[in-house]
């Protein structure tokens, strides 16, 4: 085959996605099967999950797909997730850390606990997932890493300050890893979405009046798909992007381009 056609498959690589069975997860396995990826899921509900899995096994009958249920904030489900990829043998090379979650309201509202939930959900599990696949990254010559962080991460957003504060320094992690790792052979990059269609985001936007003044702020005028954040990080995961690390990429319709 063309090398150049090469670098935009994903042949001979398995991927890891976290929180896979929903919005940008489950449009990021799909991207992934698309290329060639072979996947491994995570998420909380195994049910669901196992859904979803038999739902891309039908639809890529080429490629392998598995799927564990873990609640990633706690410590032994991340240790168990990496249990079963080593029983199988997987040869793991790519990382999505794309689970996570968040409680809006003011700050002066959140207890130590919900702040303390919501960097768990979205920041240390990352932290972790990230440390516990290195072993196996370090193994193979294109290895990537993509973390889903959040346009809240760069500029104030109507999230709730913690949301914001754990996806700023997702964000900084993805730059920090990216030096480090570097010599490892691992790449490290992230994905800022702004308003993307999601279960999540339904609410908010099924008010007409709010989501008038979003798309004010959005110079494309609409909401994103899961399916374009899907598009960013696969391409951040393609060896085309080999030279790619440690950028963070706003998948934003040109919201943080916006002025007045």
């Amino acid at each position: 085959m063309n090398n150049r056609i090469d670098a935009w498959q994903l042949q001979g690589h398995t991927a890891l996605i976290t929180g896979a069975s929903k919005g940008i997860g489950y449009a990021t396995a799909r991207e992934l099967a698309g290329l060639g990826a072979d996947l491994l899921l995570v998420a909380r509900d195994e049910d669901y999950l196992e859904q979803v899995r038999t739902e891309l096994a039908d639809d890529f009958p080429e490629i392998d797909v598995l799927a564990f249920g873990a609640d990633l904030t706690e410590a032994e489900e991340r240790l168990a997730v990496f249990d079963w990829i080593a029983d199988l043998g997987a040869p793991l090379s790519l990382l999505v850390n794309n689970a996570g979650g968040n409680q809006p309201k003011a700050t002066l509202d959140y207890s130590v606990d919900e702040v303390l939930g919501i960097l768990g959900q979205n920041l240390l599990s990352a932290f972790e997932m990230c440390r516990l696949a290195h072993p196996q990254l370090v193994q193979h010559a294109n290895a990537a890493i993509v973390n889903v962080g959040s346009v809240s991460g760069i500029t104030h957003v109507r999230t709730g300050s913690p949301y914001g504060m754990s996806k700023a320094a997702l964000h900084q992690l993805t730059r920090n890893l990216a030096a480090e790792w570097a010599m490892d052979g691992i790449r490290v990059n992230a994905v800022a979405p702004w308003y993307i269609r999601t279960q999540r985001s339904e609410p908010a936007l099924a008010d007409v009046d709010y989501l008038d003044e979003v798309l004010d702020h959005t110079p494309l005028r609409r909401i994103g798909e899961p399916e374009e954040v899907a598009a960013a990080i696969a391409f951040l995961c393609l060896p085309a992007a080999s030279y790619i690390t440690g950028q963070v990429l706003a998948v934003d319709g040109g919201f943080l381009n916006d002025g007045f």
